[in-house]
């Protein structure tokens, strides 16, 4: 007959498994049905029972963080602008709410580094990493072949801190017109044409979305009644159920 492990020798191995309650139930599955009540109780009791086996609960650290440095901002810049195509003022602003945070946890002022954080943008501008000509331009590329309208480029890029100057050079270069990007808008939200069902019902409710989009009426209009004829691959759905 093998040998049952004693209750005792099974705790002092629990403690050292960190995972009291499983290798308990492990190593004494089926001792209840056997009619052993001591090993029974002992299989069914949990590390509640028995304070002194609980792990001890992690807590933060207390510490403050580490002082705002000139090389801990140049470190996150140089990582932001890894990961992402940025403005000027975009880059400021991002700096800005990292030392806001820090100096908040140390109880410093965050306005006693606005000079440092535009020493940091000053000096990635010029290491050639912040071009807001070439950031405004490579946008506008980007939002025109998603098919925004002029006044969400330019609302989208003004929101990243791009002078209007900049955002007006850029658009004059797209070369996307409006009627092509209102095609592609109403193309990929599936508007007028592009929709499956419910054209005639949805019309109106159409136009105002490509309003809403920035796109004048009249276009607006002509595109969702399919009457924005340019030269394009975005072919509109053919409904013929609306004529039935």
């Amino acid at each position: 007959m093998a040998a049952i492990t004693s209750p005792e020798s099974l705790e002092h191995d629990a403690e050292k498994s960190h995972d009291f309650s499983n290798y308990i139930m492990r190593h004494t599955k089926g001792l209840e049905r056997n009619g052993d009540p001591d090993l029974s109780h002992f299989a069914l009791a949990r590390p509640k029972d028995r304070p002194h086996l609980k792990r001890p609960m992690r807590t933060r650290s207390d510490k403050p963080p580490k002082p705002v440095s000139r090389e801990w901002l140049m470190r996150a810049a140089a990582h932001y602008l890894e990961r992402y195509a940025s403005s000027s003022e975009n880059l400021r602003r991002v700096l800005s709410r990292k030392v806001l945070k820090r100096t908040i946890a140390r109880g410093e002022d965050a306005g006693d580094f606005s000079a440092l954080i535009e020493e940091i943008v000053t000096r990635f501008e010029e290491l050639g990493f912040l071009d807001d000509e070439a950031y405004a331009e490579a946008r506008t590329r980007s939002l025109r072949r998603k098919g925004l309208s002029e006044r969400m480029v330019q609302a989208k890029l003004g929101q990243k801190g791009v002078a209007e100057e900049a955002v007006g050079k850029a658009l004059e270069k797209d070369e996307t017109t409006e009627a092509e990007a209102a095609i592609r808008y109403a193309k990929r939200r599936r508007l007028g044409p592009w929709r499956s069902r419910e054209r005639a019902e949805r019309r109106d409710k159409d136009i105002a979305a490509m309003m809403r989009a920035g796109f004048a009426y009249g276009l607006a209009r002509d595109t969702i009644d399919g009457e924005n004829a340019i030269s394009s691959d975005e072919e509109p759905i053919t409904h013929n159920a609306d004529h039935t």
